[in-house]
């Protein structure tokens, strides 16, 4: 009689697991994505404030501008990393977020962590070098602010959407503090309530999406969307909306009155703005703008209108 061996299943590996070790070469690629070079784009609202201002093709304006855009991405990939650290067991159960690298296991979170460190601080050392003091201090502000976001303010209802779009706004702001052009109220809350509109955008298409999926993963995943309605978070939309277009056409007002900067130009910026702003809405309400920049690259019709504002503006401002 033959003695049957036992022969027992081994088990697969679990993205992470200690046992999984990533080659170098993985590790490399996984931390290039894990910065999120795609993200990048957010930064270019730094250009927002010398466009607006007349002063884009003014030589002083440029290098400011690099150092600015350069400094926030260096800035936002760190954060992104220290997020996706902190996140790592949730990330494991979301549909989309589990191929991160942190959460499939590609990138060791020592280098991670050694990353973050490094580009926080090179940020902040690349503001000292050039003197860009009043980047420094705007950009210390929002490394101090996506800190607390990861830590503990992404876990409280309003405040979590406060925060998300406060980093858009003080990229805008960045920008104008970098190029010492002067940053008019109506343009700040135009920054203020656009970045709010796509920071509860981000909250509303990341509630459809898991909603669609699996119901039950809505508050493993991301535990502050336990607390939100799809109802509450469509009214964040709709008034950020509002506001968002009625301070943007009081700033069009407000330029059609200015001496050198009178015309139809600034009013007929409204058309393409509104459109841009309602089309936005949609990808919304479709939940798909839970990536910003997505947004952006994929959707045609919208570059179609930013492109027809950014025409209209342009005009106006430097040939007219």
């Amino acid at each position: 009689m033959t003695q049957s061996t036992d022969r027992r299943a081994v088990p697969a590996e679990a993205p992470g697991s200690a046992a999984a070790k990533p080659s170098t070469g993985a590790a490399l690629k996984g931390l290039v994505r894990g910065i999120r070079p795609r993200q990048w784009v957010k930064n270019v609202l730094v250009l927002i404030s010398p466009i607006v201002a007349g002063a884009i093709f003014d030589p002083e304006v440029w290098p400011a501008v690099i150092v600015a855009f350069v400094a926030f991405s260096m800035a936002s990939s760190a954060t992104y990393l220290f997020n996706d650290i902190l996140d790592i067991e949730a990330d494991r159960r979301h549909p989309k977020k589990r191929h991160r690298p942190l959460a499939s296991g590609v990138l060791p979170v020592w280098v991670a962590a050694a990353a973050a460190v490094a580009l926080a601080l090179g940020a902040l050392a690349l503001c000292l070098i050039t003197g860009e003091l009043g980047l420094l201090v705007v950009l210390g502000v929002y490394v101090v602010l996506q800190i607390c976001y990861c830590i503990w303010l992404k876990h409280e209802v309003l405040l979590d959407i406060v925060l998300i779009s406060s980093g858009f706004l003080l990229r805008a702001v960045a920008g104008g503090v970098a190029t010492d052009v002067g940053l008019s109220q109506w343009f700040l809350l135009v920054a203020g309530f656009g970045s709010l509109l796509m920071a509860a955008g981000k909250r509303y298409s990341e509630l459809v999406l898991l909603e669609s999926a699996d119901p039950a993963t809505v508050g493993s995943t991301r535990p502050v969307l336990r607390k939100y309605t799809g109802t509450y978070l469509r009214l964040l939309v709709t008034v950020s909306t509002g506001l968002l277009i009625a301070f943007y056409s009081l700033w069009a007002f407000e330029m059609a009155q200015m001496p050198g900067r009178g015309g139809l130009w600034a009013p007929l910026s409204i058309v393409p703005f509104v459109l841009a702003s309602l089309r936005y809405v949609f990808e919304i309400d479709r939940g798909e703008a839970g990536s910003p920049e997505s947004v952006a690259f994929k959707d045609h019709a919208l570059q179609v209108m930013a492109l027809a504002w950014l025409g209209v503006i342009g005009w106006g401002i430097y040939l007219s």
